[in-house]
Order: C-alpha cells, then sequence, then structure tokens
C-alpha cells in the first residue's frame, strides 16, 4: 500500500485511538473487575499487541485505501468486518502467549470501544466536511473561485437513489448545487428528512412550493423509469419555471451493473419513444468473436456505431471503409481512444463504385462478415441528383456484393429502409433495387441478407439536429407538414437488433424491425420546443413550408403481421418476399446502367417506374394519406 500523507495522517489518528482507548479503560472498574494492569511490562505488551493486530487488520482489509469523506454503508462495514477478525485473531493468539491475553469480558469492552471511537471519528469528519462544502460559497468570497455559484435544487425522490445524489452534493466541494428538499410520493417518507434536508409530498401545491423555495432546478432521482414515467413527470414540472433533469444511466450498450449514474439534461427519446430495447444475447457476442468484419460507409450514423459495438465484442480485425475521410477518421480516433491496440483496426478511404478498388481491398482484407451501409440517403437531394442515387446505392451495393461472392464472405448484410416498401421517391426505389441485388443470390456461398428500419434519432440530416439549429438561432421550426409522422429508433437500438439479425440470417431473407408506434413530427417540435425552455407558438413558431419533391406524409408500417414470419427475437421479423432471379436482376441492372449514362433525371424516373414494380406517384399516395392504417394509428395515439 502506497503511504501518503491522509493515510499516515489517518493512521496516526487509529493509533492514537487505540491507545487513549486502552488506557483509559484502566481508569473505570467496570463490573467490579480489577485493573487490567498487571504490571507495567505485561501492559505494554498487552497494548503493542493490540495495536499491531489492529492496524495490521485493516491495512489488510484496506480501510486505509477509503476516502472516508466519501464514506457510506460498505465502507464502514469494511472497517467493522475488520477488526472483528483482528480481535478474534488476537484473542486466539492470547489462548497460546497468556502475556497478551486481556480477557474475554476486559476484550470485548476495549475492542467495541476502540470500534465505536473510531466509526464516531470519521463519521464526525464526514459532517465536517459537508458541512464546510455547504457554506463553500461564502469562504470562496473575494477569490476567483467565487464564479462557481451555487444553484439550488429540489431532487424528485427521497430513495437511496435521490439520498445518495443529494449526499454527493454535500460532499464535493465543486459542486454547483445545493440540495433544498426532496419530493415523493411515499406518506410514509412525507415530513421526514435525509441528510438535514426536508421531504415534502409530490401534489397540486408542490409548483408554488419550489416558487416559494426559489427552486432553480428539479433533479428527478427514481430508479428503473419507463418512457410513459418520464413523461408524466416531466409534463408535471416543466411548467414551474425551473430547469428539470434526470439522475440516470448513460445511454449506450454499457451494463448497468458496471454503469454510474451521472446527471443529464432530458432528452427527446424520454419523452417520445419507447423504453430502449437492450440485446443480451452471448451466441451474438461469440458470433463475432475472432473474425474480419468489415463496415461500408462506416463513418455515418449507423456505420460508426456498428464499429462501436463490433469493437466491444473482440473480432480478430475491424476494417471500417468510407469515402468521406473527416467522418472516418474521427470513428477511428474514437476507438483509438477506447481499445488502444487492443483493438485491431483498419480504415480504407475508398467508393464503393470502384470495383477495381473494391477486388484489392477484399483480396488483401478477406472479410468473414460485411455490414454493407453506405448509401446516399437523403430523399429531397437525391431527388435531383437521382443519377448519383443509382451509382452509389444500387451498383455500389452490386459492387460490394459481387467482391463478397468472389472472395468467399461468410455473411453480408445490407442496411435498408422502411423508404423502401411501396416507394415514392429515388432513394426509396433505389433502396428497393438493392434489396432485389441481395435477394436473388440464391445458392451462393455467402449469406447475403437485408434489414429493414425506419428513422434513427440524431442521425445525420435527420429533423432532430435540425429542429436543435432552428431553436438555438430563435426559431421559427420549420415542418414540411403538420400531419407528417414517422418511425423511429435510437442508433444503439437499431445496430443491436441488426447485429442479432446478421448472425441469426439466411441466405436471401429480407428482415424488418419493430419500430414501435408512429411519431407524429409536430409532436417532436413541440416536445424539443419545450425541453429547451420554451413555449411552441409563444416563444418559437412552428411554421409548415409544404413536402419536399417524393416526400409522403407517412412511412408504410413494416409490421404488418400477416405479411411477416416470426423469428427468435421479439424485434426482428422476416418478409415474406420472395427473391427475383438473377437473371431478371441483371436486365434491371442494364437497364440502370443506361440510365446512369445519360445523366438525365428523365432517364433515372423512367427506369424506376421499369424496375420497381411498387414504385408510387407521392402525391397520389398523400391524397388517400388519411385512409391509411399508419394515419389511423397514429391518430389514435394522440387521443
Amino acid at each position: 500500500m502506497k503511504l501518503s500523507r491522509r493515510k499516515i495522517e489517518l493512521m496516526l489518528v487509529d493509533l492514537a485511538i487505540i491507545v487513549c482507548v486502552y488506557y483509559s479503560t484502566n481508569l473505570v472498574r467496570i463490573l467490579g473487575l480489577r485493573s487490567i494492569i498487571l504490571n507495567g511490562e505485561v501492559n505494554l505488551t498487552r497494548m503493542l499487541a493490540l495495536v499491531f493486530v489492529i492496524m495490521a487488520g485493516r491495512i489488510a482489509f484496506g480501510v486505509y485505501r477509503n476516502i472516508w469523506r466519501y464514506a457510506n454503508i460498505q465502507t464502514y462495514l469494511t472497517i467493522m468486518v475488520s477488526d472483528f477478525v483482528s480481535n478474534l485473531v488476537l484473542m486466539l493468539i492470547g489462548r497460546v502467549y497468556f502475556a497478551v491475553n486481556l480477557g474475554i469480558g476486559v476484550h470485548v469492552i476495549v475492542a467495541m470501544a476502540i470500534l465505536l471511537v473510531t466509526l464516531l471519528s470519521r463519521y464526525c469528519y464526514q459532517l465536517l466536511y459537508a458541512h464546510r462544502n455547504k457554506n463553500a460559497d461564502k469562504t470562496l468570497e473575494g477569490n476567483s473561485l467565487n464564479q462557481l455559484y451555487k444553484v439550488e435544487v429540489a431532487i424528485v425522490g427521497a430513495g437511496n437513489v435521490g439520498a445518495t445524489l443529494a449526499d454527493e452534493f454535500f460532499r464535493n466541494p465543486r459542486s454547483r448545487y445545493v440540495p433544498v428538499c426532496f419530493i415523493d410520493t411515499d406518506p410514509q417518507k412525507v415530513g421526514q428528512t435525509v441528510n438535514g434536508v426536508p421531504i415534502y409530498p409530490e401534489d397540486d401545491s408542490t409548483a408554488n412550493l419550489l416558487k416559494r423555495m426559489k427552486v432553480q432546478e428539479i433533479i428527478i432521482a427514481l430508479p428503473d423509469l419507463t418512457v410513459q414515467r418520464k413523461q408524466k413527470i416531466y409534463e408535471r414540472y416543466r411548467n414551474t419555471g425551473c430547469t428539470v433533469k434526470l439522475y440516470d444511466y448513460p445511454s449506450g450498450t454499457e451494463e448497468k451493473s458496471t454503469a454510474r449514474r451521472t446527471l443529464r439534461d432530458f432528452r427527446i427519446e424520454d419523452l417520445l419513444f419507447r423504453d430502449a430495447i437492450e440485446v443480451e444475447n452471448p451466441q451474438t457476442k461469440a458470433f463475432y468473436a475472432g473474425k474480419t468484419v468489415l463496415v461500408t460507409g462506416g463513418g455515418g450514423s449507423i456505420g460508426s456505431e456498428l464499429c462501436r459495438q463490433i469493437a466491444a465484442l473482440h473480432p480478430k480485425k475491424l476494417a471500417i471503409l468510407d469515402i468521406y475521410e473527416n467522418n472516418a477518421y474521427d470513428v477511428q480516433q474514437e476507438l483509438i481512444r477506447k481499445y488502444g491496440d487492443k483493438l485491431n483496426l483498419e480504415v480504407i478511404i475508398a467508393s464503393v463504385r470502384d470495383m477495381d478498388r473494391l477486388d484489392h481491398i477484399f483480396r488483401e482484407l478477406r472479410p468473414q462478415i460485411v455490414f454493407h451501409a453506405a448509401a446516399h440517403k437523403h430523399v429531397p437531394l437525391m431527388e435531383h441528383s437521382g443519377v448519383e442515387a443509382l451509382k452509389n446505392n444500387v451498383l455500389g451495393t452490386y459492387n460490394v456484393a459481387e467482391m463478397a461472392e468472389k472472395y468467399g464472405v461468410e455473411k453480408f448484410l445490407l442496411i435498408s429502409t422502411d423508404k423502401a416498401v411501396n416507394p415514392t421517391n429515388i432513394m426509396g426505389a433505389s433502396k428497393r433495387l438493392c434489396e432485389m441485388v441481395i435477394q436473388c443470390r440464391e445458392g451462393s456461398k455467402t449469406e447475403f441478407t437485408a434489414v429493414r428500419f425506419g428513422n434513427v434519432l440524431g442521425s445525420n440530416g435527420s429533423v432532430i439536429p435540425l429542429f436543435k439549429r432552428q431553436i438555438e438561432a430563435g426559431g421559427p421550426v420549420t415542418l414540411t407538414d403538420k400531419r407528417i409522422i414517422r418511425y423511429f429508433m435510437t442508433i444503439p437500438e437499431a445496430v443491436q437488433l441488426v447485429m442479432v439479425t446478421c448472425a441469426m440470417a439466411h441466405n436471401g431473407e429480407l428482415y424488418v424491425l419493430d419500430m414501435g408506434k408512429p411519431v407524429k413530427i409536430l409532436d417532436l417540435a413541440e416536445n424539443m420546443i419545450r425541453l429547451s425552455g420554451f413555449t411552441p407558438y409563444k416563444d418559437i413558431d412552428i411554421v409548415e413550408i409544404g413536402l419536399r419533391p417524393g416526400e409522403k406524409l407517412y412511412e408504410e408500417l413494416l409490421m404488418k403481421t400477416e405479411e411477416l414470419d416470426k423469428t427468435s427475437n421479439d424485434m426482428i421479423f422476416i418478409e415474406r418476399d420472395k427473391g427475383l432471379p438473377r437473371a431478371e436482376v441483371e436486365r434491371k441492372l442494364e437497364l440502370v446502367r443506361a440510365a446512369i449514362e445519360t445523366e438525365e433525371q428523365s432517364a433515372v424516373l423512367d427506369v424506376i417506374r421499369k424496375t420497381v414494380p411498387t414504385f408510387r406517384d407521392p402525391e397520389e399516395v398523400n391524397r388517400r394519406a388519411d385512409q391509411a392504417q399508419e394515419v389511423r394509428q397514429a391518430a389514435a395515439a394522440n387521443q
């Protein structure tokens, strides 16, 4: 154990306590017992034995490794167990070497007194430290640190989570937060105090109470909150004029058993979307371990999250392929910081359009698993640059699939989209053609599959980053149409399900993910404005700007059970969609190549109508939107 000044001081305090308690016992006649001092020599021997055994026990149990200003019940239990074991050892020694035998009665009294005084000293130190931090703003007056002004907060939840949070605030000298009250629904807790902080009931008078107390922030510190509970709590407290925050586990794939709660703002997914699905599948983890995995489009929203989750599963090698070097570089640096030399990582700058370059990459890399996430995905942009959508999405997918087949890749998974279902735009139609390219490869040694899902929260180009920028600029927030609905999923959740799908998939199958309930984009905009501390239509307006080219009011419901087969995972289904013969798909691709050579947008639209039978005119679809199952479902959810 490395001895710091603090540890030495603490050990000296404990030495003093043991010696003082030992000699103090001599001054008291307890139950008529004789003095514990029989003679000076024996007394010194007993005292030294007592000191040595107790101090050795505390060192062995790591008592001096604890930071006592932050001590909790477990920390106090450590010292109690240490002293119990030490005194038991001392009593056994005393049976063999009588010179250190205190006698059972006296030994118990001395041991209990030493333990109680030690615990009391630690607790007094904690109280003193907490009291000093409560008044830190006064002692910092005139100092540059006075800029750390104190924020008075109310903590919702007077249970273990809330009490722990308040304790952290009191003990941390750098904390800006000062708990002034707890709020709880448990009538047995109301009227009590936690660390001297009063507990008030959660009722209709709570808002007025918080205003009178001049509370600036409200922190929700409740365990295992569902999305529905978060929604109700946020609605209750958002009108108090206080900032509402959560003391919660960070998002991501880290297990709660190893994660630590952190203080954060409410996010839009806390209010509008279902609880994130955490996939715990040992078989899936084993599937990726020790394999070479290639992710095309690895710098994008989905691709980068795929790389993060694959890296955690101990692959033999992870290769990131992307044409945009800035995104690829960011992911590379993130993974290097986290894993260092433990991850065999390669970043490749290349285009999926370049067949010769892909041939070289696959020949050198020999990947066993390929995730194909490289694609142009922006609907309005692709409506004006359809040739690029066909080149990158359709022919790019064909190129990667050909190389995967040529070099014996075990599994190939295409990231598709709900916009490929009865598409009304070039981007969606191009992704439907990508699916055809994958589905036609029956009999191949490589297992090809595709996964469809809807929008992911916070991805590049999605509405959430756009709304954030508009709110920061003071508005207005722009919607294409206030009736528009979409399906959403968090990026980590979508990627977890994609990885499970890849492990279970068989050749030619088209999988769809359960995206939950549809969300009105208008609700999304209103809630984001409220989360930013503003009032919709008063502080920041919401304006309709009209549907963009190729855009429809709703995306097709993926979860039409009559068209799906179940899998072992309740969130993953198989689409009953038989792939076309390879020869027919090749004929479609010839038409696509001919349209690309013209560089004409009209040729792109013409070839899409010829090659994608499910393509629909967006104006026609939007005229009948009120009759759609998806729109009716969204309307029912808002009633």
